[in-house]
């Protein structure tokens, strides 16, 4: 026992001695890379910062090199190519990311992502759409899924639209319903003459969707104007309840309509209080024409009806109006 003890007693010092300059040596290591790697990381943060974008892609591509495994400054690099125009480059440097096998999902996520927006921006729409596919499930779902909105709309894929649209609102990313009713609107346009009957329902589901929504009502309307105008009159004073504001872009079709199936003192009365509210000209107008076969009870002609509105709102369109009925009446 003392011989063991003592040779232990020995090597204590030794072992202690061997130990501290091992530190010492990778202490000196991790010093001189803290020198070498940060500080071309450092200098390309400090070059954009003073928005020197050049020098900035220099000095990561550097460290890069100095530290091929950092994926952060891989991202810098790629992100900076891509803000500069040069998307080949951003491309390759965020394909190289997704080629490791040793990048967390997060990271294998978001190099997806910023490929994705790399293809966007360059006008690749087919390969960032296939990019952002790939992220339905990820953290970057709902940037993916606004970024496929866009390009649907860009594309005028209104079917691919319209679903994107509902899946963004069904999520709870914000209410995208009034888009999604102009898509379903669009895809109606398309379908009026080769199939008037899935036009229709397209419109009547965007008016249920949107109920503010004026375009689908009034599109609606003029479909129906020709084989059913009592159907389309009644889409009209169903959208004057449900859209105010939207009178005066139908007031001559609801004019027309109404006189044609002697509906006029329903109309006159719609117009009459849709005018008292927003003084709108095209309301006025289509008054005039109604009350010209529906005498008005306050007798007022067409001409007195037009001085009327220019007291009210001064224009040159309501003054050629006023000019020309003055001159008929001065005439007659």
């Amino acid at each position: 026992m003392e011989f063991d003890l003592g040779w232990i007693l020995l090597g204590m010092p030794l072992a202690f001695g061997l130990g501290w300059m091992a530190s010492r040596l990778d202490l000196r290591q991790l010093r001189l890379e803290n020198r070498q790697n940060p500080k071309a990381y450092f200098k390309g943060l400090n070059h954009l910062l003073n928005e020197q974008q050049d020098q900035a892609i220099d000095a990561f591509i550097e460290a890069v090199q100095q530290d091929p495994d950092t994926s952060e400054l891989h991202f810098a690099l790629g992100n900076l190519f891509r803000r500069r125009g040069e998307f080949e480059r951003a491309v390759r440097v965020h394909q190289h990311l997704l080629s490791r096998g040793d990048l967390s999902a997060a990271d294998h996520d978001r190099a997806r992502y910023a490929l994705a927006l790399d293809f966007l921006k360059a006008g690749l729409l087919d390969r960032a759409e296939e990019s952002l596919r790939q992220l339905d499930h990820s953290a970057h779902a709902t940037q993916a899924r606004i970024a496929l909105l866009g390009i649907y709309e860009r594309s005028r894929d209104w079917l691919h639209a319209a679903d994107m649209a509902a899946q963004l609102s069904q999520s709870g990313q914000g209410n995208f319903d009034v888009r999604h009713a102009h898509y379903l609107c669009e895809q109606a346009a398309g379908l009026v003459s080769s199939d008037p009957t899935a036009a229709e329902a397209l419109y009547r589901q965007a008016m249920q969707l949107a109920p503010s929504n004026a375009h689908a009502y009034l599109s609606l309307a003029s479909l129906q104007q020709v084989q059913q105008p009592a159907q389309a009159l009644e889409t009209l004073f169903q959208a004057a309840r449900a859209v105010p504001s939207a009178v005066p872009l139908m007031a001559s079709q609801l004019a027309t309509l109404a006189m044609q199936l002697h509906r006029a003192e329903e109309a006159i009365q719609l117009l009459h209080d849709q005018y008292q509210q927003a003084g709108s000209l095209d309301v006025l107008e289509a008054l005039i024409h109604l009350e010209a076969q529906v005498p008005s009870p306050q007798g007022l002609n067409p001409a007195e009806r037009y001085a009327q509105h220019l007291e009210r709102d001064p224009s040159l369109s309501a003054a050629s109006r006023w000019i020309r009925h003055e001159t008929l009446t001065h005439e007659q």
